[in-house]
């Protein structure tokens, strides 16, 4: 039922949403935003309906930008800029020159702010969220952790320019953010995480995500040297190093968060 909500918010929105004057960075922003529309709404009327409060569902109020939203940001920022960091040393990534100033970097700095949380909410509470504390009824938490993640890695193979080792790369860190849901008890230091990364890689460093440039980023970089290293036109979730670099935040944060603090 939930999905079929979801469907329907969506269908509605796309509808209200192609009735505006098109312009590309605001229909990124306005897509993500009816995209939390359509995923949350659905989800209130199903705690309704099932008589429970909507935190359960992973996004408690009460945690709503604490420490843990700001732990799982420096997390991001800090994992993008240690393989970007690698790749640079090994002479793949290449920082270039400003291709912003003034008031600009600001504009584009928190307009990229902006959006990466949106996509953090959507993503995380479409394939984390709800679905998840509904799956793990049936299956089991790692079962329906291990579902969606491939649900979540395939979804990125829809991006222009996404390759299968992205999509693999997206499906492991969908699973990597399972196990932080596990330990934290909701999804606050995932969106926290996932807004950073994006933001990371789009406006900051200023390399493709998913196989696209979007327009208003930080630098001219570039990269040099085999696909299978840098990742190419895909950006750095095309990189064999990634790989390496989820095996490093998966063991870290397993021997930071120990304690398991949602149910399943």
């Amino acid at each position: 039922m939930y999905l079929a909500l979801v469907v329907l918010s969506a269908m509605a929105l796309v509808f209200v949403f192609q009735r505006r004057q098109s312009d590309h960075l605001w229909d990124f922003f306005f897509g993500e935003l009816f995209g939390v529309i359509a995923v949350v709404i659905p989800a209130v009327i199903m705690a309704r309906i099932e008589k429970r409060p909507f935190g359960v569902y992973g996004l408690p109020a009460q945690g709503a930008f604490g420490k843990l939203f700001w732990n799982g940001a420096l997390w991001g920022l800090a994992a993008i800029t240690l393989l970007l960091g690698i790749l640079r040393s090994l002479h793949g990534f290449y920082f270039g020159h400003l291709a912003l100033h003034g008031t600009r970097i600001l504009k584009f700095a928190l307009f990229w702010g902006a959006v990466f949380l949106l996509v953090g909410f959507f993503e995380e509470f479409l394939f984390r969220g709800y679905t998840q504390f509904t799956l793990i009824t049936g299956i089991g938490f790692w079962p329906a952790a291990a579902l969606l993640s491939i649900a979540f890695g395939a979804l990125h193979l829809n991006n222009k320019g996404e390759s299968i080792l992205g999509g693999l790369a997206a499906g492991l860190i969908g699973f990597f953010f399972c196990l932080t849901l596990r330990r934290t008890g909701n999804l606050w230091f995932a969106v926290g995480f996932h807004m950073s990364f994006d933001w990371g890689e789009t406006f900051l460093y200023s390399v493709p995500n998913s196989g696209t440039v979007e327009p208003g980023h930080l630098l001219n970089s570039s990269f040099q040297g085999p696909h299978w290293l840098t990742g190419g036109t895909v950006g750095p979730e095309g990189s064999v190093l990634v790989f390496a670099l989820i095996a490093v935040l998966w063991v870290t944060f397993d021997r930071l968060y120990r304690a398991v603090k949602y149910p399943g």
